[in-house]
């Protein structure tokens, strides 16, 4: 009588983690850890690591983080989509904007939750990714329908972004290559686009939304 051989266990969901505040990046390697078909086999801190890490790690889901140095996850997760299109992306962020929820979905992800939520959803979040669902928190669902689209092109997101800080024109024209009436001009549309007074007032409004 010929034996069955055993059967071989599941491949456990190899999971990479992007997430620049280390003790929030090692409670989550730990708890997600002790999920029995998980396996943590990266983890990153800065944006431009996601993509050479994911390369040589391949996992089956990248759990990104949105704000972090060098690229942001939303950057990122149009990386992962050209680089990596078997990657599942699931955004994780303390930042529920629906401008950021938009343009997640834009760049490829399959899940956006935000980080106030219990680990068992978060665990089963990664198993529906994974399984093809897409997975996005509701209440964030619901205001990104009625926010609308962002109304700010690519050029006008740039030259906002460089005056986050309060930076002159010519400090913007400089770091945007663009000449610094072009820079009033992309400026004085993102005023109008946001309904506000000032570039300052059309920063704050624009990251409000996720815009930026």
């Amino acid at each position: 009588m010929t034996e069955t051989a055993p059967e071989q266990p599941p491949s456990p969901i190899r999971v990479l983690l992007a997430e620049d505040q280390g003790m929030m990046r090692g409670a989550l390697a730990l708890l997600l850890g002790l999920e029995d078909d998980f396996e943590i086999v990266g983890q990153v801190a800065n944006g431009d690591e996601i993509l050479p890490k994911a390369l040589e790690v391949r996992p089956d889901v990248a759990l990104l983080d949105i704000e972090l140095p060098g690229r942001s996850g939303l950057d990122a997760a149009g990386d992962l989509k050209s680089g990596l299109p078997e990657c599942k992306v699931l955004i994780l962020t303390t930042f529920g904007r629906p401008g950021y929820l938009r343009r997640a979905m834009e760049a490829g992800a399959a899940g956006f939750l935000v980080k106030d939520g219990p680990v068992e959803d978060l665990a089963a979040a990664i198993r529906q990714v994974l399984a093809g669902k897409q997975v996005i928190d509701p209440a964030l669902a619901a205001a990104a329908l009625s926010t609308g689209p962002n109304p700010l092109t690519q050029r006008e997101r740039e030259v906002l972004a460089a005056a986050v800080d309060g930076a002159t024109v010519a400090d913007i024209a400089a770091k945007v290559h663009l000449s610094p009436a072009t820079v009033r001009n992309y400026l004085s549309a993102a005023i109008g686009k946001t309904q506000t007074r000032n570039r300052m007032e059309a920063v704050r409004t624009a990251r409000q939304n996720g815009w930026l």
